[in-house]
């Protein structure tokens, strides 16, 4: 195994004061920081106070940035610039930094000479030398003449000085589709920094693209641990420093979010071979999932009503357990929620190995009580603060006295998969999350207009756990919908038409879909008259994909925010309906506020 490299930030990755940035960094356990000037500069300490801060931190400066537009400039400029570097310099020497980045220009000002900025770069990294510093160049991908890192490898081989290296960030490499391969074949003394960002596949100009979209490593698309081979490949030496331009992260805790920034460096050096953790083991299924604060929100009719049956009831604490077939749900008469979905339980293979997998990758290890004949199980926390249990076989079940009853049976045999709306700035961290701490893989990111804004979601799935993460902007005022981060089980069964017909005879509150979505399903495909006919009598919805269909229908809320669906997938079906969902929420908004006839919506 290749040695561990050491770990460092941005300060410009995070929000609040540089004291803040630095106390977080801290915390979540890197070794050394890049200190963006903007960040100094509008800090009350001075630079030897910072650096005092940082070696009391534990941490290092391991880069000073960015210093712009220098090279290739006519000489009244190239003066200038000199001068501006002496000063720089000078901050450094009191910051204790030794290594300063240099952006190729976008200065109008800069002269299309790859001779004239060698000789520019060699004559900065002459006055650096003299001070024991270096200068790190680096292609940034909108430069002016120097937008690719070969390029700039050219001049700074060319400037033959050696104070002068490049510096490789990942951003500018992979946005612009540049090959990193020929990175193995720079000398690794000659890489003098390396910075990593990961980012989605946008459509758009790589400078907006850069400063609002970047991503922790292992929450975009960017292949980040063949880059980072590539550059570990030439005997690099530094740390694996994150630079990421983020609205959502320069506006959240910078805590959480340094933790999440560690996370993904400690999963990019495990894929890398450089870091050894307990690999995560299988998952087979969903063992439950828990309402908590359900009982005041009706939850237990709303399952009776589904043909599940309540049958025990915990030793010592006010939870109740529901089944049909193997579909579990505990409901936790205990907290004010009114109903929220608290606690997910996963089926795994080593569920000692996954506490000790998700603990080495920051996940908070949650305490519980239990009594003497209680299942002692392990249990994490997930960024939107939904409990995540790790159970073995059915050992949990013993905590529960049986009541003896059986369930009606409609035809549920499973819980399917499980929807947790996360808040907005959790979106990215939860996949992350989910990916690095249990092993599951997350689908691209898909966005559908629904009737109150624009929601994105995605789903992180591994064998028959499936998680499906969604995600609004904004929810503003009494027009919003008024339901916080909604969220639901859904129970898998065989035959959706007879599960809701059945449901329905309970007297389930199965939502009614409006005939305009039938209307258009016939106009859409290819359906017999009469299966839509039963469709719309049911209130099934229908969704197909190349594997395969989809019937899926949903309950009314059961409190503020929980409601259930139940799904038939045929064939190889893989997706969740996701068409479906703007439907599904006008509906719920119907029924929580019917408009009376010849009423108007003010």
């Amino acid at each position: 195994m290749r040695p561990e490299p050491r770990t460092a930030i941005a300060t410009v990755c995070l929000s609040g004061t540089l004291e803040d940035k630095l106390a977080a960094a801290a915390a979540a356990g890197f070794d050394g920081v890049e200190l963006f000037e903007n960040d100094l500069i509008v800090s009350p300490s001075g630079p030897a106070e910072i650096r005092k801060r940082c070696d009391d931190l534990g941490l290092s400066i391991d880069l000073y940035q960015p210093f712009r537009d220098f090279e290739a400039v006519p000489p009244p400029l190239h003066r200038a610039n000199l001068r501006r570097a002496a000063h720089k310099f000078d901050v450094m020497a009191e910051l204790g930094a030794d290594t300063v980045l240099v952006c190729s220009s976008v200065s109008p000002d800069a002269i299309d000479d790859d001779e004239l900025a060698a000789e520019q770069l060699h004559t900065l990294a002459e006055s650096a030398a003299e001070r024991g510093m270096r200068i790190a160049y680096e292609a940034l991908a909108w430069g002016r003449h120097v937008s690719g890192y070969e390029h700039a490898w050219r001049i700074v081989r060319r400037a033959a000085h050696p104070a002068l290296g490049v510096c490789l960030d990942s951003f500018h490499i992979l946005s612009k589709g540049h090959d990193p391969a020929p990175i193995r074949a720079i000398p690794g003394e000659k890489v003098f920094f390396l910075q990593l960002a990961d980012a989605p596949r946008l459509p758009m100009d790589v400078l907006p693209w850069s400063r609002h979209h970047r991503l922790f490593p292992g929450q975009g698309e960017f292949d980040l641990t063949a880059f980072t081979g590539h550059v570990l490949a030439t005997g690099y030496e530094g740390p694996l420093s994150l630079e990421v331009f983020n609205d959502v992260y320069r506006q959240s805790d910078p805590r959480p979010a340094a933790v999440d920034a560690m996370r993904s460096l400690l999963a990019l050096k495990e894929s890398l071979g450089v870091l050894d953790l307990p690999p995560a083991p299988r998952l087979s299924g969903h063992a439950f999932a828990e309402v908590v604060g359900g009982a005041g929100a009706g939850t237990g009719a709303v399952l009776a009503s589904l043909g599940f049956a309540r049958t025990g009831v915990h030793r010592s604490k006010p939870v109740e357990l529901w089944e049909q077939g193997e579909a579990r749900v505990l409901v936790n008469e205990g907290g004010d929620t009114g109903g929220a979905i608290g606690a997910v339980a996963l089926a795994s293979a080593d569920p000692a190995r996954s506490a000790r997998r998700a603990e080495a990758l920051l996940a908070p290890v949650l305490p519980r009580t239990h009594g003497p004949r209680e299942a002692d199980l392990a249990a994490v926390a997930a960024p939107d603060g939904t409990q995540l249990f790790l159970c073995g076989n059915d050992e949990w079940r013993g905590d529960f006295e049986p009541t003896g009853e059986t369930t009606v049976g409609t035809g549920v045999f499973g819980i399917d998969h499980v929807a947790l709306t996360q808040p907005f700035d959790h979106f990215d961290e939860a996949a992350l999350f989910y990916r690095s701490v249990l092993g599951l893989a997350p689908s691209p990111v898909v966005e559908f207009a629904a009737p109150f804004g624009l929601v994105r979601s995605r789903v992180v799935t591994a064998g028959d756990v499936r998680l499906t993460l969604d995600s609004a902007l904004v929810r503003r005022g009494e027009w919003a919908p008024a339901v916080p981060e909604p969220q639901h089980v859904a129970f898998a069964c065989a035959d959706a038409v007879a599960a809701a017909g059945k449901m329905l005879a309970l007297g389930a509150p199965l939502l009614e879909i409006p005939g305009n979505y039938y209307d258009d399903l016939a106009a859409r495909l290819d359906l017999p008259a009469e299966r839509i006919a039963r469709l719309r009598a049911h209130s099934v919805l229908h969704d197909r994909d190349e594997h395969g269909e989809f019937l899926h229908f949903y309950t009314a809320l059961a409190g503020a925010r929980v409601f259930f669906e139940v799904v038939q997938r045929i064939g190889g079906y893989r997706g969740f309906g996701v068409v479906n969902a703007p439907v599904r929420m006008a509906a719920h908004r119907a029924r929580r506020h019917p408009v009376p006839p010849g009423a108007t919506l003010a």
